[in-house]
């Protein structure tokens, strides 16, 4: 017997199910978290472009990519760009 989950008892399916419930609460939350950071990515920006800055400042990305790979390896790089684009907003 294999299930939508790919488990092959019920036991393993109700497991597997209660930890997608979860994983998708998590996402749910962590997508929240991104949108949060984008607003707040946004006013940094517009306080930085209004004082005659630049929209990105390279030196403080380049922390943030460091922070990420540092904690979650060459993946939490990619994130961290990842991220980063769509933190930018629109140039």
């Amino acid at each position: 017997m294999t299930t939508a989950t790919g488990a092959h008892t019920p036991e393993a399916t109700t497991v597997i199910e209660g930890a997608r419930e979860r994983v998708d609460a998590l996402d749910d939350r962590i997508i929240g978290l991104i949108q949060e950071r984008m607003a707040v990515s946004a006013v940094i920006q517009e306080a930085r472009m209004s004082s005659g800055g630049r929209r990105v400042n390279i030196a403080r990305e380049n922390e943030i990519l460091t922070h990420y790979s540092t904690a979650l390896g060459k993946p939490g790089a990619a994130l961290a760009l990842t991220l980063l684009e769509l933190s930018r907003g629109r140039a």
